[in-house]
């Protein structure tokens, strides 16, 4: 299967600001970008050239393929099932991306970063409804139940993770109980809801040329 193998730390700084990709050290002064605040490579610090247009689209299209850890072909075929539904089509793919099963499991905390999560859901320790579902790109529906398996309840990083979260509340669209280790999707989130900086209508704009 495909997968980025670099430094995500690069696509941060590629991007000028915290994708929050490695978990907790996006948060502490370890973070890269703290420190070199400008693209990676040679001339990453002296690059000053102005962004035309159509830069500027591409560049808020990788932002958001990179936050939600998609590659090119599945970020694709999420906007082509997004435009086919009724309302806006920049809000439904952040909705689309928001229902990923590997995004809601981050979510809920259960995982620190969305790649921990999909590793997560791929190592089969997540059931849905309890059947076990090792797709990361599961849509879930409201109402769904996502849940730690038995065997996988003691694992460090889940416990970890769950530690580090100080609000269980803090998004409207999910419920979570930490005792248990599960979580419930409620609704699908509204995009005002949803903590994206990033403005989809740019992404719109690049595939409608």
């Amino acid at each position: 299967m495909a997968r980025y193998t670099g430094s995500v730390c690069k696509l941060c700084r590629r991007e000028k600001q915290k994708l929050y990709l490695k978990g907790q050290k996006c948060l502490t002064e370890k973070c890269p970008l703290e420190r070199r605040n400008y693209p990676p490579g040679q001339h990453g610090v002296n690059r000053r050239a102005k962004i035309s247009e159509y830069g500027v689209q591409l560049r808020e299209k990788q932002k958001i393929k990179r936050i939600y850890g998609l590659l090119e072909t599945q970020f694709h075929n999420s906007f082509e099932k997004a435009s086919r539904q009724k309302g806006r089509t920049g809000e439904n793919l952040i909705k689309l991306l928001e229902r990923r099963l590997d995004n809601v499991v981050y979510r809920l905390g259960f995982a620190p970063s969305r790649k921990s999560a999909r590793q997560i859901v791929r190592h089969r320790h997540i059931l849905v409804n309890d059947i076990l579902v090792d797709i990361p790109s599961f849509m879930v529906s409201p109402g769904d139940v996502i849940k730690v398996a038995d065997k996988s309840k003691k694992l460090d990083m889940i416990h970890n993770s769950l530690k580090r979260m100080k609000d269980t509340n803090m998004f409207s669209w999910l419920s979570v109980d930490k005792a248990q280790l599960t979580g419930t999707f409620l609704q699908v989130p509204e995009r005002a809801e949803i903590p994206l900086n990033a403005n989809e209508q740019l992404v719109v704009e690049l595939y409608s040329k």
